[in-house]
């Protein structure tokens, strides 16, 4: 395939998991992470590309939800997030990605699994995870997210039972990407792996990108509470699934 072609597919990956993300308020990068790295084949390139596009799809939500955002939520989630995120920045380099994306793969499928079957059949149970267990994912996730970018399923598993209104949750989420991106991108600006090249590449995928926040904000407007939940839950087995295979 040309150059074009390979870019032209990547701007339909990135068409259908920010159409997703504009639902929900995750799932963009981690969904579209493994197929951008089949068609670049360059996991630090599509590191950067998606981190970026992820902070414009983030930010757009921030300034247009921004009342929406449950702030005591943000607090402890960017607190324990954030003191992972260094460990992962630090240790990126050294990590065998595959042998740590089917580990993650394998742990999101169960516990997504787990969640979907709490939505299909109430008399489970609806409980939230308990904090000390969910602060361990938030720092997993923050780890997850300093390393590959996409430690989102990790901090979705805690905030889903500490959000329940779908625009709390995404305005909440949308600004924690914003924010923890924002840091990878001083981090990619630092070690000098912003050039032309990678402009060029972002300028053609930004109306893929903008196309996916209209498209998901139309179907976010027309979803109830608990059809919300069961598309974030089997969203997030779908990237287990993807994640470990």
């Amino acid at each position: 395939m040309s150059a074009i072609e390979i870019l032209l597919l990547v701007g339909v990956v990135v068409f259908i998991t920010h159409t997703l993300e504009a639902v929900t308020g995750f799932g963009c990068t981690v969904l579209s992470f493994p197929f951008v790295i089949f068609l670049m084949k360059d996991l630090e390139q599509a590191k950067i590309i998606l981190s970026i596009l992820a902070w414009v799809l983030a930010g757009y939500f921030v300034v247009t939800k921004f009342k929406q955002i449950y702030w005591k939520q943000f607090g402890i989630i960017i607190l324990f997030a954030g003191l992972g995120m260094p460990v992962g920045m630090l240790i990126f380099k050294s990590l065998n990605a595959d042998v740590l994306k089917r580990v993650l793969g394998v742990f999101i499928i169960i516990s997504s699994g787990i969640q979907l079957y709490k939505c299909f059949a109430p008399a489970f149970g609806n409980r939230s995870l308990p904090d000390f267990i969910g602060h361990i994912f938030l720092l997993a996730g923050g780890i997850v997210h300093g390393a590959f970018a996409v430690g989102g399923p990790l901090v979705v598993l805690y905030s889903a039972g500490k959000i329940p209104d779908k625009g709390q949750f995404r305005a909440t989420m949308c600004l924690l990407w914003a924010t923890l991106n924002t840091v990878l991108m001083f981090q990619f600006r630092f070690e000098n792996k912003l050039n032309l090249g990678t402009g060029r590449t972002l300028l053609i995928l930004l109306p893929f990108l903008i196309a996916g926040i209209f498209a998901g904000e139309a179907i976010h407007n027309k979803v109830n509470e608990a059809l919300f939940k069961k598309i974030v839950f089997a969203s997030l087995f779908l990237v287990g699934i993807v994640m470990v295979f």
